[in-house]
């Protein structure tokens, strides 16, 4: 019951944010919003206000916004109404409003990064030892499992992220390490070595290391609210840049496509994080609500991102493009989503039941 009351939530967050930002956007600049919804089919409840009727429909998996005028061949009753149309208004008005449906699920993803850095703490790793590999520098130079650094050719550690950077940034050249065993602090010193490893893409890349592993305990350090800000931000950008390497990885078939997955992945995920508590679904979703924001602004004619690149075209040509080449294209992208939706969701069926 708990996962599928927060899948409910998670989604109609993701969605609601999305559609707030194309809404709010079109409201602030007066053009005309028709129909605000949460959900396709048909509506279940419903009002209507300042000109604009707000409701929620039956199937929970996406949401709207109708703008007056969003269609050309629409017509207007009116000069106010053709004022506030959306197709009169200046490509760069209109770029604004597309764009901010994926810039909101952005500014969605920082504000829950922010909350919990602020409420909770930020989540570091104890720069404690769990493992030392047999043969590797650490192993030579007397290193053991529960061993914590303290320090680094001087500078205190605090953190595994700092002592990851010393040694990558050592060039193989030797370190002094001051080393907490629990009843002495000893200081060891460990050449590192660079060695062919994998990345998280499972490409062959050559990395400076020791050969330690992290043992896991984590510390949660207190950050004030420009603190949490600054870290929500560099944690969304973060995101958006592996996300954004994610997705160069799969069209060059480093990453398959088996690993790609849909609602059910996405619904599997939520409910596994609702068992583990209230701060690792919001963690979930701002995840989730960054990799929305990005798939909209791919030039895909029938999402954001194709939209924004037809009005960057008129704004070029000086006109608008010619109708037979936007439709040509919008069914070319409407096939390409459609065989996309097909892939993920055989995906997630065969992780079900494969």
């Amino acid at each position: 019951m708990i996962s599928a009351v927060a899948i409910v939530l998670v989604l109609g967050a993701l969605i609601f944010f999305h559609e707030l930002g194309h809404f709010a956007v079109a409201k602030s600049m007066g053009i005309g919003v028709h129909t605000f919804a949460l959900g396709f089919g048909k509506k279940l409840v419903g009002f209507s206000r300042g000109g604009t009727e707000y409701r929620i429909c039956v199937v929970p998996l996406g949401g709207y916004v109708q703008l007056m005028g969003e269609n050309p061949d629409e017509e207007l009753s009116s000069h106010e109404d053709a004022r506030k149309s959306f197709s009169h208004r200046p490509p760069w008005q209109r770029m604004l409003v597309v764009g901010a449906g994926p810039v909101f699920n952005f500014v969605l993803a920082l504000g829950i990064y922010a909350g919990i850095f602020l409420f909770v703490g930020q989540q570091m790793l104890a720069p404690t030892i769990g493992a030392v590999q047999e043969g590797m520098p650490a192993d030579k130079a007397g290193l053991k499992a529960g061993d914590r650094i303290v320090s680094i050719q001087g500078e205190p550690i605090d953190y595994w992220h700092q002592l990851s950077e010393h040694i990558r940034g050592s060039d193989g050249e030797r370190l002094v390490l001051r080393v907490d065993r629990g009843d002495t602090i000893r200081t060891l010193r460990v050449t590192p070595k660079v060695k062919a490893t994998e990345n998280i893409f499972g490409e062959k890349v050559e990395t400076t290391l020791i050969g330690i592993e992290v043992a896991g305990d984590s510390i949660y350090r207190d950050l004030g609210p420009l603190e949490a800000i600054g870290a929500g931000a560099q944690q969304t950008w973060q995101v958006i840049k592996l996300t954004f390497l994610g997705l160069v990885k799969i069209i060059q078939r480093a990453v398959p496509l088996e690993s790609l997955g849909g609602p059910i992945l996405i619904a599997q995920l939520v409910g596994k994080e609702a068992q583990q508590g209230f701060v690792d679904v919001l963690g979930l979703t701002a995840l989730i609500s960054v990799n929305l924001g990005i798939l909209n602004l791919l030039p895909i004619p029938v999402l954001d991102g194709g939209h924004l690149f037809f009005f960057g075209m008129e704004t070029i040509l000086g006109r608008p493009v010619d109708p037979k080449w936007r439709e040509i294209a919008m069914r070319i992208g409407l096939s390409l989503l459609i065989a996309l939706m097909i892939l993920v969701i055989y995906n997630d069926l065969f992780r079900l039941f494969g």
